[in-house]
């Protein structure tokens, strides 16, 4: 038996790689446009050709996020629909019990954390925070690319609001990466210090049994194939629930830790 597993395919590794080329392209032209008047951002101008050269990379760029983000929701729904793709993305019950249960073992509330499947409900966080804020970026980002239009439909005063909600959300996304994803990639004890899967498309059998347990049981199995009724009802409801988890895993831990405490308190009152 191998000592590897293969998790991901060719396309799943072209995406990542598109993504991160992309998104550094755009930090690169779109933080220091931020930031202009600092010396650090005008000297990083300055490196990449000058302001207009720099506004012509981030527009490039930008449209071939779109172009990939487009791709990867064609691949997704029509793959779905076809049964040759699986929703392992789509959050559900188990990724807030899931969550709650982790968050109660590294607190010291529980003996044992939680199983996962072929992704956790950090992997899922982190993948619908990506839908969600390359969906605003892409929005504003046309409509500031073409303010007549845009305004012509939804009004003038959306313009300085698509801008200020595109030059935040540029800036939250960069610190996302830069600690959150760089955390789990690399600076994680159970991958330091770099996690190359995503790159080769193999996992070790030990962390396959370490970190998706469930999914390594599986192994051989022949797949689960869901109606079509269930999968299209899966790809309508995936937006919101999303939407209602990336929501609520930030407040996870304050949530776990106020039940706890709260448990306590009425414990203590009781006796």
């Amino acid at each position: 038996m191998t000592d590897t597993i293969q998790r991901f395919g060719r396309r799943a590794k072209l995406e990542h790689v598109l993504i991160m080329a992309l998104f550094t392209l755009l930090a690169l032209s779109g933080i220091p446009q931020k930031f202009y008047p600092a010396p650090w951002a005008e000297t990083l101008i300055g490196l990449l050709g000058g302001i207009d050269r720099a506004r012509w990379i981030h527009r490039v760029s930008g449209i071939a996020f779109a172009l990939l983000a487009l791709e990867h929701l064609a691949v997704v729904v029509f793959g779905a629909l076809r049964g040759r793709v699986e929703l392992s993305m789509v959050p559900g019950r188990k990724d807030v019990r899931d969550a709650w249960r982790t968050l109660e073992h590294q607190l010291g509330f529980a003996p044992e954390g939680a199983r996962f499947d072929r992704y956790d409900y950090r992997q899922k966080f982190e993948y619908w925070g990506l839908v969600f804020g390359g969906g605003v970026m892409i929005v504003t980002g046309f409509a500031l690319y073409f303010p007549t239009a845009f305004a012509s439909v939804v009004g003038g005063q959306a313009i300085p609001a698509a801008k200020a909600a595109h030059s935040n959300e540029g800036l939250m996304a960069l610190l996302v990466i830069l600690t959150w994803h760089i955390f789990s990639a690399h600076l994680s004890p159970d991958v330091f210090p770099f996690d190359r899967s995503i790159f080769d498309g193999r996992i070790s059998v030990e962390r396959m049994r370490h970190e998706h347990p469930l999914e390594y049981a599986r192994l051989g199995a022949p797949p689960a194939r869901p109606t079509l009724r269930a999968t299209a009802a899966a790809l309508l409801t995936a937006p919101i629930r999303g939407a209602l988890f990336a929501m609520f895993l930030p407040l996870a831990g304050f949530a776990v830790l106020g039940h706890r405490l709260i448990g306590k308190a009425r414990r203590a009152r009781a006796r």
